[in-house]
């Protein structure tokens, strides 16, 4: 390999490089991790695991969703959901009930455990967000918050985008 070659692979490379403090990816991720952990701490001890945080905030929302639409609202495959609406049901936070429209289907609903605990740990989730961007303006909070949904709409219409081109 001659120089001009070498060179031309230490160009590519440096092309190629994206160093973490310039990864939008790497740093929503290292964010969505510290308020994960943050907010774990916070709801642990009422035996809420972060995983059950998520399906309680949908059924919170709208009480009585099937597990399909749960998995849908959530973010997660059918498999994780049911895992975790078993371990909700267990720990006493829902019940599951056969649809009666559709009895392959299942709806899931708040116990009054489940729903006891909407007041005691959505102050702690606001808590949170609240300590998060402590030092934000109410215009620089609203003007991260539409960032963060402008870089979900590109990331979702260039995968749409993708997922339509021919291969």
């Amino acid at each position: 390999m001659d120089d001009n070659d070498a060179n031309k692979q230490t160009a590519a490379a440096d092309n190629a490089a994206l160093p973490f403090e310039e990864s939008v990816g790497y740093q929503v991720r290292q964010t969505h991790r510290l308020l994960q952990r943050y907010l774990q701490r916070k709801i642990e001890p009422y035996g809420v695991t972060p995983g059950m945080w998520y399906f309680l905030r949908a059924l919170w929302d709208q009480d009585g969703l099937t597990q399909r639409e749960l998995s849908i609202v959530v973010g997660t495959m059918e498999p994780t959901t049911l895992t975790a609406i078993k371990a909700m049901e267990r720990n006493g936070l829902v019940r599951r009930i056969k649809n009666a429209e559709d009895r392959r289907k299942i709806n899931i609903f708040l116990t009054r455990r489940g729903q006891a605990l909407r007041a005691e740990l959505m102050p702690l989730a606001k808590e949170v967000v609240g300590n998060a961007v402590a030092d934000f303006s109410e215009q620089e909070k609203q003007t991260l918050l539409g960032y963060l949904k402008a870089v979900q709409d590109n990331v979702s219409d260039r995968m749409e985008a993708d997922m339509a081109a021919p291969k």
